[in-house]
């Protein structure tokens, strides 16, 4: 089977290896003439990168570049891409990178045209009409990772530099207008990195499928991601270059940020403070809550997972499921403890009261609580 396709949902997406080739019609589809090409510092002076601007460049486009983005990104980081797009004269974006690359690009050309702060677009109620439609550049995404699935949201997250906290950043228009997934372009993920993003990506479809909001659609979606994040990822982390699993990864990291319309929970809750205050890696975190999560969830989610480990061919139902994630987490090399991030006992108080404050809470099966949270904190010590 032949791993390329064109599909027209959740937006334009060019997949296939290779396909970093079509950037230039992908931008004249999208209707850009001088992009910014934004990424994160860790892959500026990659090859990947440099490949890519080289084609660019060749098209006529030309060789903008940002790339002055933290692993958590901030407003720092906006307003410091809004000053380089402004400078360069630029009609439109390419997100380029990981969840944090792919997160900062979007909102850079979200916001170049607003004239409020990014914080007046946070996903409360309708705060994203607030904004000036017609004034937000088309973005052309390229994902080169396989986890958060940036690539086809609506939204960015944004760390409050001042208050540590993340703010989850909303519009329509946000959604790129063309995604070129190029399973090629992740082949040099380290299998550290690919079992975190991979498991954001799982961790994505496990809250989705948890969540009691009703979304048949995103349902389905969740369920048939997992299963190839169960049967890709452990490949794709002892080879990297097998790029069938690399394609399939991709796939799932799609799928996952699809179906979490449908509502996150309690991992991602918990997993935001612990990135914001520690720095850690967001997929690596989520994973490491996942175990206690899923216990926690169990009475609410039981007979939905004892169905979804038939179709994965997981026995033993629900007890099943969650013992093989657990186990996944070991094969992958994933911490057991959040101490292992340099979490302590007297920084959990101020983990659940953010924490409780997190959007993400809204999806939970279980009603959560600062006490629930600070009993996942003291389980997940």
């Amino acid at each position: 089977m032949t791993l390329t396709g064109n599909w027209s949902y959740p937006t334009a997406i060019r997949f296939g290896a290779g396909r970093i080739k079509e950037l230039p019609e992908a931008c004249a589809q999208a209707g850009i003439k001088k992009p910014l090409l934004a990424t994160d510092r860790g892959l500026a002076d990659l090859p990947i990168t440099k490949a890519t601007l080289d084609i660019m460049e060749a098209a006529g486009l030309g060789r903008g570049l940002f790339s002055e983005v933290d692993p958590n990104p901030n407003e720092k980081n906006l307003d410091a891409g809004i000053a380089a797009y402004k400078a360069g004269g630029h009609d439109g974006v390419i997100a380029f990178g990981g969840g944090s690359g792919l997160d900062l690009a979007k909102m850079i050309a979200f916001m170049a045209g607003q004239t409020r702060p990014v914080w007046d677009f946070e996903d409360i109620g309708d705060w994203w009409t607030r904004a000036d439609a017609d004034a937000i550049a088309p973005i052309v995404a390229v994902p080169t990772t396989a986890g958060t699935g940036s690539e086809v949201g609506r939204a960015s997250v944004i760390t409050n530099s001042e208050t540590h906290v993340k703010k989850i950043i909303f519009h329509p228009k946000v959604l790129p207008a063309v995604v070129i997934c190029d399973p090629e372009l992740t082949v040099g993920m380290p299998p550290a990195i690919t079992a975190g993003t991979g498991l954001d990506a799982f961790a994505h479809c496990v809250e989705s499928f948890s969540s009691p909001h009703y979304h048949p659609m995103s349902q389905g979606i969740a369920l048939e991601g997992m299963r190839l994040v169960k049967d890709y990822l452990p490949r794709a982390y002892k080879d990297g270059n097998d790029i069938e699993a690399r394609a399939q990864m991709m796939s799932a990291a799609m799928m996952g940020a699809t179906a979490f319309q449908k509502g996150l929970g309690a991992i991602h809750a918990l997993s935001h403070p612990v990135g914001s205050l520690f720095n850690t890696h967001h997929g690596t975190t989520n994973a490491v809550f996942m175990p206690a999560v899923l216990e926690f969830n169990a009475d609410a989610i039981r007979e939905r997972f004892d169905h979804a480990a038939a179709y994965m061919d997981i026995k033993g139902g629900f007890d099943g499921f969650r013992a093989f994630v657990q186990d996944l987490n070991d094969e992958l090399g994933i911490p057991r403890r959040i101490s292992e991030f340099g979490v302590t006992e007297d920084r959990i108080a101020e983990m659940a009261a953010m924490a409780v404050e997190d959007p993400s809470c809204g999806g939970n099966p279980v009603k959560l609580t600062v006490e629930n949270l600070t009993g996942l904190y003291k389980a997940s010590l």
